[in-house]
């Protein structure tokens, strides 16, 4: 049998709150902040409430599904359950390009910022890497595999120490910058000089929806989770409102702490003088001792949130792998310490693979940001659905308003990911449709044991034609496309293609939700009331 070990319930609520607050503050408060202002301007501050509202919306949906099904990679669980095995495979392969490529994404973040102290790490007048760089990511990427490797208790208390140094230094930089505001600096230009559109590119492609992106890490490890009904919700309601709040005050802090000189020629050079953002200012402003703890946070905070992410992408991997449509092997559970080894195996190997072609923080986050949210935003159709399939799944946490909110999360997720851009689009859309057709032309392989692949196909038209809708909308678009659709005609035509497709999604559901049993990958002793909670009764 390939399920040789279980996982074990180890994370208490503590312990999962640190991992979602910890995981949305890497290298987002390090550089985001910088380049929301220079798209959006004073205005950015505007992006990162709408993108916080947005990641509330997806938690409270979350929270509905992990309380419901605690689940081992979760994420790509819950579409599988809904709507078959297709859809693990199309969400699976996105969720694991993201979650991998964001850990390559915050060690090089480290890099950047530690190249303050070593400055061969990083190439003269480039942010690329020199060959010591790499070794130094190299050597990174490596002690987040071994933190991962014996227990997730290891991980989750190295997190909990890293974390709490990761709270203490944005705060210390707000207050301080806060002392020094130059209110002026919110009118220089006008408060919105990009207009709105500069607000909604901030929020795809300026790290707002990157920085936010959370969620992913609290879900796949429900598994592993003390009293997932109670605790999921929790950790995934807290995680979101404490990092909204933090990172509007960061946004506040960054736009009036920045000496009033720099900006006479506008916002939109700002990212370029300030590289490295709070450090910069700090030297400015003559805070050289809190220059010193931001350098220290700026290598330790995308650190923790890289050993998040590696976490939660073995997490990926094994729950694709549960689904059927990946190899059997990434489904293994290291008896001893209950952890997913092949599978973070496979994480670590392609967390490596991304740090070679993209050198640089800045050149993966609208992918990273677009396929994260991609994946996330699938989840409130999952949620419909399996009220309509599974109406006798227990809900510890029953989302009232979903009727509202489920279609209102899709619409603002699918807006995030048109603000992308029409390169970041047709390049993520465009390779899933692809997968969706490779998959249609290994049927012979593909599993039909339980959904028949009349069934799978049927349940899962609704998403190609999200997906060509979108392209379409893209392509004629205002972000990167020819620009013929001008706004708002754009955001309606968007908004309209994201309803037409939540309620096709719902409605083509299967038309009996497929479960499998907790108990078969968890060590812990299952009452007839935890079976219930956990959705086998």
């Amino acid at each position: 049998m390939i399920n040789q070990g279980k996982f074990k319930r180890q994370l208490s609520l503590s312990d999962l709150t640190f991992i979602g607050f910890g995981s949305m503050f890497g290298s987002g408060w390090l550089f985001a902040s910088s380049h929301v202002a220079s798209i959006a301007g004073p205005a950015g501050i505007i992006s990162w409430v709408v993108g916080g509202f947005a990641i509330l919306l997806l938690g409270l949906v979350f929270s509905e599904l992990g309380a419901s099904l605690p689940r081992g990679g979760a994420v790509v669980r819950f579409p599988v359950y809904s709507h078959g095995p297709i859809m693990g495979y199309l969400i699976g392969s996105i969720t694991l390009i993201a979650n991998s490529s964001l850990v390559a994404i915050e060690v090089e973040a480290a890099r950047q910022y530690a190249a303050s102290w070593i400055p061969f790490l990083t190439q003269k007048g480039s942010t690329l890497p020199t060959v010591q760089g790499w070794l130094f990511q190299f050597i990174l990427l490596t002690l987040f595999f071994t933190l991962n490797y014996w227990s997730v208790k290891i991980f989750a208390r190295s997190n909990t120490i890293i974390t709490l140094f990761k709270f203490i230094v944005p705060l210390l930089t707000i207050v301080v910058l806060l002392s020094q505001m130059k209110w002026n600096n919110f009118t220089v230009g006008g408060f919105a000089p990009f207009g709105f559109s500069g607000v909604q590119s901030a929020i795809s492609v300026g790290g707002v929806i990157f920085a936010y992106l959370g969620l992913t890490p609290i879900v796949s490890i429900a598994s592993e989770v003390k009293n997932p009904q109670k605790t999921i919700p929790i950790a995934l309601i807290l995680s979101a409102v404490l990092a909204t709040i933090i990172y509007l005050f960061l946004q506040i802090a960054f736009i009036g702490g920045i000496p009033t000189n720099t900006l006479s020629s506008g916002w939109a050079g700002i990212s370029s003088q300030f590289s490295l953002p709070f450090r910069d200012i700090a030297i400015k402003l003559g805070f050289a001792w809190l220059t010193l703890f931001i350098i220290m946070d700026a290598i330790i905070s995308p650190t923790g949130t890289g050993n998040i992410f590696l976490s939660a992408s073995s997490r990926v991997v094994y729950g694709w792998a549960k689904s059927g449509t990946l190899f059997k092997i990434f489904s293994k559970i290291d008896k001893k310490s209950g952890v997913p080894r092949p599978a973070l195996w496979l994480s670590f190997i392609l967390s490596i693979f991304w740090t070679l072609p993209f050198p640089s923080w800045e050149a993966l986050i609208s992918v990273v940001s677009a396929a994260l949210i991609l994946s996330y935003a699938i989840a409130p159709i999952s949620a419909a659905a399996l009220r309509r399939n599974a109406p006798d799944l227990p809900r510890p946490f029953h989302l009232k308003g979903m009727s509202v909110i489920g279609p209102l999360a899709f619409i603002i997720a699918s807006l995030i990911v048109y603000w992308s851009g029409w390169g970041t689009i047709s390049w993520l859309l465009g390779s899933q449709i692809v997968m969706f057709a490779i998959y249609l032309l290994c049927k012979k392989v593909v599993p039909t044991d339980e959904v028949s692949m009349m069934q799978q196909v049927k349940s899962s038209a609704w998403l190609i034609f999200y997906y060509v809708a979108t392209m379409i909308v893209s392509y004629f678009g205002t972000f990167g496309g020819t620009g013929i659709l001008q706004a708002p005609w754009d955001f309606l035509a968007v908004a309209l293609i994201s309803l037409v497709s939540y309620y096709l999604g719902t409605y083509t559901c299967l038309p009996k939700a497929i479960f499998d049993d907790v108990s078969d990958e968890v060590e812990e002793t299952i009452t007839t009331e935890n079976k219930n909670a956990a959705g086998l009764g």
